[in-house]
């Protein structure tokens, strides 16, 4: 092969890698977000859906014209480590509500390519009092249309929605807003990433908080791996066995290991059935995980208690830690010392104990924590962030430091005045 050819395949690995990892952050890549990083995704769309279909089974859809690209991750262990959040309000996670409002108004925009706020909410207000499993929405009510206002923004987020007039942030203060929209449906409908439809596994609404969980676990299920399968569009229907074959069990371990090495802060093995450790750690299992990482740009480092993944360039990199971007995060790093000197873990009684005492010394920090019951809060908060980034878990109602923890320490807290904040550095 000649020095140029060499050149050239040279150049297409790193761009490959760089658009794994671009695409890992960001599933949903648009070319008015990222006019770059779409280029880039769009020019190896090839060997990007070839290397995402191999290693995790997950699709990779690049429409050119519309500027988009969907990743559309799944995993078989959904959580909630990762929620939708509001462009308002320090981008506090979605609650329950705006989940709902945001459904309902998703399908309510699937047949309307132009639409005002006002025609809208008007729709979302028949639909949910048409529902007698939701409550009403009332555009009255101001935490009403605040909740419906961050719906639109993460839609606006997204491409779905387009704002050609008006701004959605004056709706909050009044519903005489004129907000007029072009709405993309064709993106709108790549948004849903559950192979499962919804309808198909359509039960009752009093039966869903019971089987809430079954429902969820049926939602991701996918027919390629075999085994059990659910089949109709009714829960009552009967569950129809499918005996794997040995392809279809090693596809499944490949994809269920590697999916969550690429898209968790880190892998333990304690966390891996049996089946998936055994995969890992066999010589095919490891070859296969190693080329998929160096494919992929990452750096791994592989301990006695599991994998971690490693971006130079932090493309990848969709939640940072250490991070002074938020009081919570703050406190997480400045509470992982206790935690990492207590083995056994800590009682969350404990844990407040310490958010009360970086209150008292640092008392102009943290002011949205100065009061009766701030140092619980803080304390809760923290360890939300370290569970979520794979540095504390829950055991025996005692948060524990996880192995990885231990790769960070407090190196010094500083402030001009120490009375004022903590410092954040941290290795």
């Amino acid at each position: 092969m000649s020095t140029l050819a060499n050149q050239l395949a040279a150049a297409e690995r790193e761009e490959v890698a760089r658009a794994v990892r671009l695409l890992l952050a960001r599933p949903l890549l648009t070319e008015t977000a990222d006019p770059t990083g779409f280029e880039l995704v769009r020019r190896r769309r090839e060997p990007l859906a070839q290397w995402f279909d191999y290693t995790c089974g997950w699709s990779l859809v690049v429409e050119p014209r519309r500027g988009y690209a969907r990743l559309t991750k799944v995993r078989a262990n959904p959580d909630g480590s990762r929620p939708a959040r509001r462009a308002r309000s320090g981008r506090a996670p979605f609650d329950r509500r705006r989940y709902v409002l945001l459904c309902v108004t998703a399908a309510e925009l699937l047949s309307m390519p132009m639409t005002t706020i006002g025609m809208l909410a008007d729709r979302v207000v028949r639909a949910t009092a048409a529902d007698r499993a939701l409550a009403a929405f009332d555009p009255v009510r101001k935490p009403e249309r605040m909740a419906f206002v961050d719906v639109l923004k993460l839609l606006e987020s997204y491409d779905v929605l387009r704002a050609v007039d008006g701004t959605t942030e004056a709706y909050v203060e009044s519903t005489e807003a004129k907000v007029l929209y072009r709405v993309d449906t064709t993106l709108l409908m790549r948004l849903p990433a559950a192979p499962v439809g919804a309808s198909r596994l359509a039960v009752p609404p009093d039966e869903v908080p019971a089987r809430f969980e079954e429902l969820v676990t049926g939602l991701v299920r996918e027919r390629r791996y075999g085994g059990v399968v659910v089949d109709g569009r009714t829960a009552d229907e009967t569950r129809i066995e499918s005996a794997a074959t040995d392809a279809q069990r090693n596809l499944r371990l490949r994809h269920s290991v590697l999916r969550r090495l690429f898209d968790d802060p880190v892998l333990y093995r304690a966390d891996l059935a049996e089946d998936e450790l055994a995969y890992v750690t066999s010589l095919t299992g490891r070859q296969i995980l190693r080329r998929s990482v160096e494919q992929a740009g990452f750096l791994l480092e592989e301990r006695a208690e599991g994998f971690l993944l490693v971006d130079p360039d932090g493309i990848a990199t969709d939640v940072r830690f250490p991070d002074d971007t938020s009081t919570a995060r703050v406190a997480a790093l400045l509470l992982l010392e206790p935690l990492c000197d207590a083995p056994a873990g800590m009682l969350p009684e404990q844990l407040a104990e310490a958010g009360a005492g970086l209150l008292r010394r640092f008392p102009r920090w943290a002011k949205a924590y100065q009061s009766e019951d701030g140092a619980l809060r803080l304390s809760d908060d923290a360890v939300r962030v370290l569970r979520d980034v794979g540095l504390a878990r829950t055991a025996g109602g005692r948060v524990v430091a996880c192995p990885a923890a231990y790769r960070y320490r407090l190196t010094e807290t500083t402030s001009p005045d120490p009375h004022d904040e903590p410092g954040r550095s941290g290795t």
